[in-house]
C-alpha cells in the first residue's frame, strides 16, 4: 500500500505542477456549462414572419395582429407581391411566409371554411418544425375566436356557446425551463470529456518524456501503476460532478429532488468506464497529440448518440442498437432521471448494471493491453 501512495502523491503532484492542465481541469468546465446552458436550447424565438394580405379586410388584419401579438414572431415586412416574399426568403431576410388570400372574410362568413398559403424556410429542419406548430396554434386559437364571435352575431339569444378549456400538468419541469432539461446533460459531457482526455494523454506523456521506462524497471507492479495512475482523475471527475451541481443549483437553479449519494455513487462507476476508454486509447498510441485525436473521434460520436441534444427514439432502429453500446446515453439518462424525476437505485437499476459492465470490460482490456517490462 505504500507504494501506491507514494504513486498517487506523485501523480497529484504532477497534475498540480503542470500548469497547462490546470485550466483544463478547473476553468475549462466552468467556461464550458455556463456558455453551453445558455446556448444550447431548443427554444426557436424572433422568427422573421412576412405576409401578403390579398384581401386587406378586418378578419385578415386580426389575424396578422395576432402573430404581431406572439413572443415567437417579429413581423419584418407586408409584401405586395409572392414574387417579392419568394425573393426575400431565398436571401434569408424572411423565416416564414403567411399569404392570406383574396376575398378571405367574405368566404369564411358565406361557406364557413378558407384556406391559407404559410411558407417556411425548413433549411433547418428541427427548427421548421417547432415554428410550424407555433403557426398552427396561432391560426387554430384566432380560428376558435371567429367561431365564437360569429355564433354570438347571429344568436339573437346572445347565448354562449359551450368551450372547453384544457388544464396542462406539466410534471418534472413545470416553467418548461430548457435549462432544467439540458444542464444536467451538460455536465454529464464535461465529466466525460475531462476525465477521458486527462486520463487519456497521462500514460502517453510519461512516453514522451521518456519516464515510463524508469518506472517500468522499478518493483511496482502493473496493477499498483495502474491504479496510482487513475486513482487521482477519478477524484478530479467526483470533484468537476460537486462544482457542476453547484453551479447548476446557484446559477441555474436546477431541481434536484433525487439522492445526491445515488448521483455520487453512480457516477464514481461511471468514471471508471471513462478512465478505461482512457488507459486504452494511452496503451495504443505513442503522442499526446494521437490520443487527443482518438479521444475526441470517440467522444463525438458517443455524444450526438447520448440523446443529449436529439431523442433517440428519433433515430433509425439501427442506430438505437448501437446506443446500448454508449455510456454516455446511461449517464444522462441517470442524471435527468435523479435530478429531477428523484428516481431510487431500482429505477436506474439497469442503467447501473450495464455501467457496470461495461466498466468492467474496458478496465479488464485496458491493464490487459498494458505492457510492463520489468
Amino acid at each position: 500500500m505504500k507504494k501506491l501512495g507514494y504513486i498517487i502523491q506523485k501523480e497529484f503532484k504532477q497534475i498540480f505542477r503542470n500548469k497547462a492542465m490546470l485550466p483544463i481541469i478547473f476553468v475549462m468546465p466552468l467556461i464550458q456549462l455556463l456558455i453551453l446552458a445558455n446556448a444550447a436550447t431548443f427554444d426557436v424565438k424572433n422568427i422573421k414572419f412576412g405576409y401578403i394580405d390579398n384581401d386587406r379586410s378586418s378578419t385578415s388584419r386580426a389575424l396578422i395582429e395576432k402573430f404581431n401579438a406572439s413572443s415567437y414572431f417579429n413581423i419584418v415586412a407586408n409584401y405586395p407581391a409572392q414574387k417579392l416574399a419568394k425573393e426575400s426568403m431565398q436571401k434569408g431576410h424572411v423565416d416564414v411566409l403567411l399569404e392570406i388570400p383574396i376575398h378571405f372574410e367574405r368566404d369564411l362568413q358565406n361557406q364557413k371554411y378558407n384556406s391559407l398559403g404559410v411558407t417556411v424556410n425548413a433549411i433547418d429542419g428541427a427548427a421548421a418544425g417547432v415554428e410550424n406548430v407555433y403557426i398552427t396554434q396561432i391560426i387554430q386559437s384566432f380560428n376558435k375566436k371567429l367561431k365564437i364571435d360569429v355564433t354570438q352575431a347571429s344568436d339573437h339569444l346572445q347565448v354562449q356557446p359551450f368551450n372547453i378549456t384544457t388544464i396542462p400538468s406539466f410534471w418534472y419541469n413545470k416553467t418548461l425551463n430548457y435549462k432544467t432539461f439540458m444542464v444536467p446533460g451538460i455536465l454529464v459531457l464535461l465529466v466525460t470529456m475531462i476525465t477521458l482526455f486527462l486520463s487519456g494523454m497521462n500514460i502517453v506523456r510519461e512516453k514522451e518524456i521518456g519516464t515510463l521506462e524508469q518506472i517500468n524497471v522499478t518493483p511496482i507492479n502493473k496493477s499498483q501503476f495502474i491504479i496510482g495512475k487513475l486513482f487521482p482523475f477519478w477524484i478530479i471527475g467526483l470533484g468537476l460532478l460537486t462544482i457542476g451541481l453547484l453551479i447548476a443549483k446557484l446559477v441555474f437553479n436546477v431541481p434536484m429532488v433525487g439522492s445526491l449519494a445515488l448521483m455520487y455513487f453512480y457516477t464514481s462507476i461511471y468514471i471508471l468506464v471513462v478512465l478505461g476508454i482512457g488507459l486504452f486509447i494511452s496503451n495504443f498510441t505513442d503522442t499526446q497529440q494521437q490520443a487527443m485525436f482518438i479521444a475526441w473521434f470517440f467522444m463525438v460520436i458517443f455524444i450526438l448518440m447520448s440523446g443529449l441534444f436529439t431523442p433517440i427514439e428519433s433515430m433509425p432502429k439501427w442506430a438505437q442498437y448501437i446506443t446500448e453500446f454508449n455510456p454516455i446515453k446511461y449517464f444522462v439518462e441517470v442524471m435527468r432521471m435523479v435530478m429531477l424525476k428523484g428516481a431510487g437505485f431500482n429505477d436506474i437499476l439497469p442503467q447501473f448494471l450495464k455501467t457496470l459492465a461495461y466498466a468492467t470490460i474496458m478496465n479488464t482490456l485496458a491493464v490487459y493491453s498494458y505492457k510492463k517490462t520489468n
